[in-house]
This record gives structure tokens, C-alpha cells and sequence, in this order.
């Protein structure tokens, strides 16, 4: 599968994207660990014997100790990045085998795979206390201040590594971690840092353990030998430029743990604003930053089952009724309103049926059915019933239409000219026009919206005539006075079954 490299859907490019293979994001993953890993330790080792051998105030040594030192520091480091960099990959590859193996992790497998950071961080201050530990007591036989300075120097250096690590961690995991949080969030607490612990604990690393380191360098001055002013004035600048240079790489990395997925966040939204609701955004971290991802994921479901619920709606009832159901409820009752009303009964239905297959006579129906509802659509008309073989469309309810009667004649002229396109079928149309009452009938549990007057009788009767006229159209005198229509003959007038007053059957030209 071919990404887009520029993708972040993690926050980064470096990351990748969501649709990468699960063995090519296990790889990806390991990788970025490795490499900010030894840059970070690189770092660490190199500050800590700089600050022995250059900044911080220690006795004089020979100058072969602090060769002796470099190499050991050396040594030291190649060994700790070989084991760090064996356990780390076996431990990260443990760990996530369910992605490898493409299945659902287990609870306790999603709990190992979101606190890996968590592990990498106590790796590192292990490794970091058994080094500076055995150097400072290595170094405690050569002298006793010297040994001190590089305890503290060790210990300043571990925990800025550990706790850089552990931010890198949570960082290169994110695609891991999100594939983790997809099966549902973690039973029991994680005891993972929340966004305002992450803040505190990027405030610890980048500010209060170098401060920390001045106030010893400044008390242990006070209470050791004398200490010439410019070394001391040299460590206190030196571990102040640990502040400047280490707190911004240390915040800036807090930082994107909570922005990173506040921007995904904002950039989901304005697409779903854009009225693209198929949008769901990764769920990769485990404080409040992440349930909020998942409300959303939750959110953007809940409307698209809402719009799916909303178009079956529409379809069963039209998408006006589902309209006036949204702005003001369903609520039992109706309004009195002038509308135009046409009926469309198919012709010979009866003898359809019974000399189909039932396959084709549905088949045939649905072809019937496109027609009128794509015809009633185009001149503004709702499609209120489809009733075995006939169709009521209304014009005028339940929004308003300027002038109802003109469209539903020009919809009955347009319907059978689309009909004749089809030899099977052949259907006569009624249209009519006068008061109904419009509205919601049945009982609480079930109802439906509806529309009950003389008129929609009478269209339902002209329908009879109609399919013995040559235009198979007939409408009441009603309904073209109505509409000042032109081209309209006088066909017959007529007493409609179940109707007590006569109505003049008016015809096309």
C-alpha cells in the first residue's frame, strides 16, 4: 500500500501514517527507539564527563585519571547501549507480538504495550545508577571530592536521560499505542502521567535538576576548600546552560505529547464542519488528551448513525417530514392547508401479478416507483404514499409551495410522458386541489405523517377516468383554475364514486 509520506496522523511524519503494515510500524518503531536512545545517552555521557573533567569544582587530579575516565566512560557507554539496545528490542518485541500477529491484544498485553515508556525509563535508571554508582566508588580510592563530583555529575546526567527517554518513548509509541487503545481503553488505572503531570514532570527535568545541581555545587563549595571564583562562576554557567539548552528540547517534547493530538483534533473538526463525517481521528495517548480522541471518535459515530438514520427516515417518509419532525417533534395532529394532490395508479396491476413471475411484477414496480418519486422531486412535491400499485404525491404540505396546482399538472404531464419510455407500464393520473388537514396520524407508539380531505378522494377517483382517456391524465376544474393553466380542455362532469357533488373532469389538449 502506497502513503503519503507527508501524512501525520500521529503528530509526525517521522511516525507514519494509520494504513502502514503492522510488521513495517514494529520496525519503524524499534528504529526511532534506537536512534533517540544513543543520541540520548551519547548526550548524558559526554555532559557528565565534561562536567567533571572542565565544570564542575573538584580536587586536582592527574591528568591520566581523567584520561582514564574518558576511556572508561567509553567502554561504559558501548556496553550500555549494546544491552540497553538488546533488552529494549526484546522487551518492545515481546510486547507487541499481537501486532505482529495481526490480532486483538489482551488486557494484559495492552497494558505492557502502553507502559513501555514507563519500562524504558527504569531501564535507563538502572543502567545509568549501576555506572555512576561503580564509577563513583572506582574514583572514591583516587580521591574523595573527585568522587563525589562524578556521583553528581552521573546523577544529573541519569535522571535528564531517563526522563528524556521516557518523553521519547511515549513519542516514537504513539502508532503502537494507538493500535492498543483501538480495542477499548485499559482496564484498571495504567499509572501513566496526565497532561498536567507531564507538564510538572518537563518542568522537573528541564529546570529544578540543574538547579538542584547549582545549589550542590554551591553548598558543597561552602562547606569543602576553598574553590577559585572562576571555577566556580564556570559551573554555575555550565549548569545553567544545561537549563537553556536541555529544559527546551525536554518541554518541547512534553509539549507535543499534549499538542500533537490537539492539532489532529482541531484538523478532524473543521473536516466534519466541512460536512465530512466519516472522519475518525487515532487514539494513541493514555491521559485525558486521549479520552478526549475517543469522545470524538465517539462523537463523529454518533452522527453518522444519526445521518443514517436520518436518510432511512427520509426515504420512508420524505425528506420534508423529516425536516418538520427535526424542527418541531412528532407530535399527533395536523394543520389545515390548500394543496394540490396527484394520485398515479398503475394499470392492469391486477393482471400483472397474475401472469408475472412475482420477481419481475417487484422488479417492474420499483421501475414505476423511480419514475414518480424522481418526477415528484422535480416539481417540489412529497411522495406521501406508495400503496401497492398508486403513489400520492402532495404539493403544498408539509412546507409550502409557491403555486402547488401548476406544479403538480406540469408533474402528471411529466409522469406519463416518462411512462410511455416503458411499454409495460402504463398508469392513469388524478389531480386535484382544495383543503386537507396535514399531519401526524395514529397513536403515540406508532404514527404517521399523512394527509386527509375531499381531495385527495377526488384525485384518487379521477384516477378511474384517467386511464380511459387517450392522455391518461384527468384533473379536476379546481385544480387548473388554480393554476391558470392554458391548454386544458373540458373533458365530461361527473358524480366520482363515493362522492355526492359532480366534478368537471378537465384533460390536456
Amino acid at each position: 500500500m502506497i502513503t503519503d509520506p507527508g501524512r501525520r496522523d500521529y503528530g509526525s511524519w517521522l511516525l507514519g501514517s494509520t494504513d502502514r503494515q503492522p510488521r513495517s510500524v514494529v520496525r519503524r518503531t524499534t528504529v526511532l527507539m534506537a536512534l533517540g536512545f544513543a543520541t540520548a545517552n551519547i548526550g548524558g555521557a559526554a555532559g557528565v564527563f565534561l562536567l567533571v573533567a572542565f565544570v564542575l569544582p573538584t580536587p586536582d587530579v592527574a591528568d591520566r585519571v581523567v584520561v582514564w575516565n574518558l576511556v572508561a566512560v567509553a567502554i561504559a557507554y558501548v556496553a550500555m547501549a549494546t544491552v540497553q539496545g538488546f533488552v529494549i528490542r526484546r522487551v518492545i518485541r515481546r510486547r507487541v507480538a499481537w501486532v505482529l500477529e495481526q490480532r486483538p491484544p489482551s488486557s494484559k498485553e495492552q497494558r505492557a504495550t502502553l507502559r513501555v515508556p514507563v519500562l524504558v525509563a527504569n531501564l535507563h535508571l538502572l543502567d545509568w545508577g549501576l555506572a555512576v554508582a561503580g564509577f563513583a566508588a572506582v574514583n572514591s580510592v583516587v580521591s574523595g571530592g573527585f568522587a563525589l563530583a562524578v556521583l553528581l555529575a552521573g546523577v544529573l546526567g541519569g535522571v535528564l536521560t531517563a526522563g528524556y527517554s521516557y518523553l521519547l518513548a511515549e513519542f516514537t509509541m504513539r502508532p503502537l499505542s494507538a493500535r492498543a487503545l483501538a480495542s477499548g481503553p485499559p482496564p484498571g488505572r495504567l499509572l501513566m502521567p496526565g497532561v498536567r503531570t507531564r507538564v510538572l514532570f518537563a518542568w522537573f527535568l528541564g529546570s529544578v535538576v540543574p538547579v538542584l545541581g547549582m545549589l550542590l555545587v554551591a553548598l558543597g563549595s561552602l562547606a569543602g576548600p576553598d574553590v577559585e571564583p572562576t571555577r566556580f562562576a564556570v559551573s554555575v554557567l555550565a549548569l545553567g546552560g544545561i537549563v537553556l539548552v536541555v529544559g527546551p528540547m525536554v518541554l518541547r517534547l512534553a509539549a507535543r505529547a499534549t499538542a500533537d493530538p490537539v492539532r489532529g483534533l482541531r484538523a478532524a473538526v473543521e473536516r466534519v464542519e466541512q460536512g465530512e463525517l466519516d472522519v475518525e481521528v487515532p487514539v494513541y495517548d493514555t491521559s485525558d488528551v486521549g479520552q478526549l480522541q475517543a469522545g470524538f471518535n465517539r462523537m463523529t459515530a454518533g452522527l453518522r448513525e444519526r445521518e443514517r438514520l436520518r436518510d432511512l427516515f427520509g426515504r420512508h417518509v420524505g425528506p420534508e417530514v423529516v425536516e418538520v419532525a427535526l424542527a418541531g417533534g412528532l407530535q399527533l395532529g395536523g394543520e389545515v392547508r390548500e394543496v394540490a394532490v396527484l394520485m398515479v395508479d398503475l394499470v392492469g396491476s391486477t393482471t400483472l401479478a397474475a401472469t408475472r413471475p412475482a420477481e419481475e411484477v417487484v422488479e417492474l414496480l420499483n421501475r414505476f416507483f423511480a419514475v414518480a418519486v424522481e418526477v415528484a422531486e422535480e416539481h417540489g412535491g412529497l411522495v406521501n404514499q406508495l400503496q401497492g400499485d398508486a403513489a400520492l404525491v402532495v404539493f403544498g404540505a408539509p412546507t409550502a409551495h409557491p403555486d402547488p396546482a401548476a406544479a403538480a399538472l406540469r408533474a402528471a404531464c411529466a409522469l406519463v410522458g416518462r411512462l410511455t419510455a416503458v411499454p409495460e407500464l402504463k398508469a392513469g393520473v388524478g389531480v386535484s386541489f382544495g383543503p386537507v388537514v396535514a399531519g401526524n396520524i395514529g397513536a403515540e407508539q406508532r404514527h404517521a405523517y399523512t394527509v386527509i380531505g375531499d381531495a385527495v378522494n377526488e384525485a384518487a377517483r379521477l384516477t378511474e377516468v384517467a386511464k380511459a382517456l387517450p392522455r391518461c391524465i384527468a384533473a379536476s376544474s379546481r385544480v387548473v383554475d388554480a393554476a391558470g393553466a392554458e391548454g386544458w380542455v373540458r373533458h365530461d362532469t361527473v358524480v366520482l364514486r363515493g362522492r355526492t357533488e359532480p366534478t368537471e373532469v378537465m384533460t390536456p389538449a
